[in-house]
């Protein structure tokens, strides 16, 4: 099937940034609330016995789709259902890496978190998301994105016990997200998007090397990227910053759309100027509380950021993953920013 084109849809489309919640029948939903992002496995959060669990991911996979699609969303994705977080599936499952006998860094609430330990050459030994791509093409004609953790914060959230360099490292994880790239273009994506939340996390060390690494990541794309960046779950950082500390560096990036969160934290000008040659998904809907917003204050904030912005260069979007929403409150917010789109595109003649 030939690749979509994101000018086929229009004016301001909209998407997900790239998780919807996992039923509660297949994860311990107390649990993922309480826990967190993990960074090595935990098969606990499952409620589905290891034999079965394929088939129930794949079941929970189409829920996430089909609730996408009639809520209207233009991109969507396949909800990162078969994840226990963002980014461990992909980091688990690389030679080199020690998940059995973790190590510990701090994160971003100054507690500190079990991660990876990589004790050798960091290597793919085969595909991690190609199935999650074909079975999301398989089930929907609509524009599908996926999504990989980046390359800096695969290194920000491991402890190096081979490379003896932060640099070296991450050019080690940009390597093989570029070989799963590749192979996510080629197993039907339309759009693979890099999740890269720790570059405002850590500003000093992303100043240093993020944008290589990036790059190097995204060297050779045969479609559309992305690159999502945020300031952490709302279910655990609940008071947002007021500004990015490492935003217009990634002007510098070969991603040619950038993933910014602005509904809770309520940005817009400043932070939109720094970035002068990208496309942009901006975040409308925040993940901050379960009440969806009314498509009337969808519209008003599309509005003030086309005040900023060309229509041409806009993607409406969440703030962030919607893995930690209650279902029905997910559904309601997408539902709400699809309205609210509409609304804008009628006033803008698109």
């Amino acid at each position: 099937m030939p690749r979509k084109s994101l000018d086929d849809l229009g004016l301001l489309p909209t998407s997900v940034v790239g998780s919807y919640p996992q039923p509660g029948w297949l994860v311990d939903r107390d649990q993922v609330l309480t826990k967190g992002p993990v960074r090595v496995r935990d098969t606990a959060l499952w409620r589905v016995p290891a034999d079965l669990l394929e088939e129930a991911q794949d079941d929970a996979t189409i829920v996430a789709i089909r609730e996408q699609e009639r809520a209207g969303i233009d991109i969507i994705t396949d909800g990162e259902i078969r994840r226990e977080s963002y980014s461990n599936r992909f980091a688990t499952a690389l030679d080199g890496v020690d998940v059995e006998t973790p190590g510990e860094v701090v994160n971003r609430m100054g507690g500190t978190t079990k991660v990876p330990r990589v004790v050798g050459p960091i290597r793919r030994r085969h595909p991690i998301e190609v199935r999650d791509v074909e079975f999301l093409r398989a089930h929907s004609n609509a524009f599908i994105k996926i999504t990989l953790p980046g390359p800096f914060t695969l290194s920000v959230q491991a402890v190096d016990e081979h490379y003896g360099s932060h640099e070296a490292m991450m050019m080690a994880y940009a390597e093989v997200v570029n070989q799963e790239m590749k192979d996510l273009f080629a197993a039907g994506a339309d759009m693979v998007q890099l999740d890269e939340p720790w570059v405002q996390a850590r500003p000093d060390q992303a100043r240093e090397i993020a944008v290589a690494g990036i790059n190097r990541a995204l060297k050779g794309a045969p479609g559309p990227t992305a690159l999502h960046l945020c300031f952490g779950y709302a279910n655990s950082v609940k008071d947002k910053p007021t500004g990015y500390s490492f935003l217009g560096e990634l002007d510098a990036t070969t991603a040619d759309y950038i993933s910014i969160e602005a509904a809770q934290p309520g940005l817009v000008s400043d932070d939109l100027h720094k970035l002068p040659s990208k496309k942009l998904l901006v975040g409308v809907i925040s993940m901050g509380t379960e009440a969806p917003e009314t498509p009337e204050i969808v519209a008003g904030r599309i509005r003030a950021i086309l005040e900023h912005l060309p229509a041409e260069r806009l993607v409406v979007a969440p703030d962030c993953g919607m893995k930690y929403l209650p279902r029905a409150a997910a559904y309601a917010k997408l539902a709400a920013m699809v309205e609210g789109t509409r609304i804008v595109r009628r006033e803008i003649g698109a």
